[in-house]
C-alpha cells in the first residue's frame, strides 16, 4: 500500500475546512493525511514540523508570505502549493502556484487535480546542483571562449577551468558544445543575443 499524501490545509474558516476534509477523506483515488491550520500566523511552524506534500492555502489569506520562502525557512522546498480559491482572484496571485482549485470545482475535478499533482515526474534538479563559479563557466563555455580566455575572465587558473568543464559534464550529463549551449539558454545562464554568432557557427548551412 502506497505511503498517505501529507496535506496542510491552512484555512481561517472552520466551515470550508471541514468541507474540504469531507471531500478528501472520502476519495478512493487519494488517500491523504490532512493537517489542519486555522491560524495563518502559525502556518510557518506548522509547516516545519509536518514537512507536508502538498500545502493547500487560499492565497488572500496567505498575505505578505512569499511562498518560495516559506518553503525554505521550513525546508520544505520540494512541498507543492495548491490555491484555494474561494472568491475571485488575481491571475498574477497564482503564478508561483503549481495548481488552484475552486470551491465551485466538482469533487472529482478536485481530486483529479490533486492526483495529478502527486503523480507528475520529479523535475529535473540538476541545474541546481551547479555551483555558482560552473554556471559563470558555461556561460563563457557558450561564448566561444577558450579555457585560456575563461581562466582570464573569472581569474582563476585554466587547470582549475578544466575541472569546472569536467564536473559539468558529469552533473548535466552534457557533452557537446551545442548541447551545453541550449542548456544554457534553457536555464537563462545567457541571453541569445549575446551568443548568436556562435549558435549561427553550430547550425550547418
Amino acid at each position: 500500500m502506497s505511503a498517505a499524501v501529507k496535506i496542510t490545509l491552512a484555512e481561517p474558516s472552520v466551515i470550508i475546512r471541514s468541507g474540504i476534509i469531507a471531500v478528501l477523506n472520502g476519495a478512493e483515488r487519494l488517500k491523504a493525511e490532512i493537517y489542519e491550520v486555522g491560524e495563518i500566523d502559525q502556518l510557518k511552524s506548522a509547516l516545519s514540523r509536518q514537512h507536508p506534500d502538498i500545502l493547500l492555502v487560499n492565497p488572500a489569506t496567505l498575505g505578505l508570505f512569499s511562498l518560495q520562502q516559506l518553503k525554505k525557512e521550513t525546508c520544505n522546498t520540494e512541498m507543492k502549493c495548491v490555491a484555494l480559491q474561494i472568491s475571485m482572484t488575481d491571475h498574477a496571485a497564482l503564478r508561483n502556484y503549481d495548481e488552484s482549485i475552486s470551491v465551485y470545482d466538482s469533487i472529482e475535478t478536485v481530486i483529479e487535480k490533486l492526483s495529478k499533482l502527486i503523480n507528475k515526474p520529479e523535475r529535473d534538479n540538476r541545474h541546481e546542483t551547479l555551483s555558482v563559479r560552473e554556471k559563470e563557466v558555461i556561460a563563457c563555455v557558450v561564448q566561444g571562449l577558450t579555457n585560456k580566455q575563461i581562466a582570464d575572465r573569472l581569474y582563476i587558473s585554466t587547470h582549475t577551468v578544466i575541472t569546472h568543464r569536467r564536473n559539468i559534464s558529469s552533473k548535466l550529463g552534457i557533452h557537446s558544445p551545442a548541447g551545453l549551449t541550449i542548456y544554457a539558454i534553457v536555464n537563462k545562464l545567457v541571453e541569445l543575443d549575446d551568443i548568436k554568432d556562435v549558435v549561427e557557427e553550430q547550425i550547418p548551412d
